[in-house]
């Protein structure tokens, strides 16, 4: 048996959970999320909780029950506590703002770079030099700050361009500190 699909999913108050045939809905003060149940996986709510089980031995159903269990855990804690990503932006001159619903970050190139807001998020850049994605969907917001870091990754060098919050970037010595001027023989 999955360790991890044997688990029930607790449901704190103030969150809904219906299922009606292979559909999850998940109701909560975050917002609304649905997700649909593969074949050989049976999901069933019962005293606060969600236990999901699965049909058989095979190895990708296996697999399958820990996944769904997993995706109905982050459905439960996005919409009642959500989820954020936090980016940092290092660099002379670099910078990001909220404009209406698109996302603008001037990054070293020629033009500003514009980013439209997907549904069901909200970004704020309470400093320039920092951007917070939220929202209830943690796909969603993983992937939108992915494609933010995408626009100008950290390069190895000085250290500029978009990154993760704490996220470490491993510098490397230039040609100048090596000292690898060619010597004639």
């Amino acid at each position: 048996m999955s360790r991890l699909g044997a688990m029930p999913v607790a449901i704190p108050t103030g969150v809904k959970l219906t299922q009606s045939g292979r559909s999850v809905q998940v109701e909560g003060p975050k917002g609304k999320l649905a997700f649909e149940l593969p074949e050989a996986i049976t999901a069933a709510v019962k005293d606060n909780a969600v236990t999901v089980t699965r049909s058989g031995d095979e190895k990708a159903i296996k697999a399958l029950h820990g996944l769904c269990r997993s995706l109905i855990a982050n459905m439960v804690t996005g919409v009642s506590a959500g989820f954020q990503k936090e980016l940092e932006i290092v660099g002379v001159g670099y910078r990001a703002q909220v404009q209406g619903k698109a996302l603008t970050m001037t990054v070293g190139y020629s033009h500003p770079v514009a980013l439209p807001i997907p549904a069901g998020l909200t970004v704020e850049a309470p400093k320039p030099t920092q951007v917070i994605v939220k929202g209830a969907d943690k796909q969603a917001v993983g992937e939108f700050a992915a494609t933010i870091r995408r626009v100008k990754p950290p390069e190895p060098y000085k250290g500029t361009g978009i990154r993760y919050a704490g996220e470490v970037v491993r510098r490397k010595a230039g040609k100048a500190a090596t000292g690898s001027g060619a010597k004639a023989a």
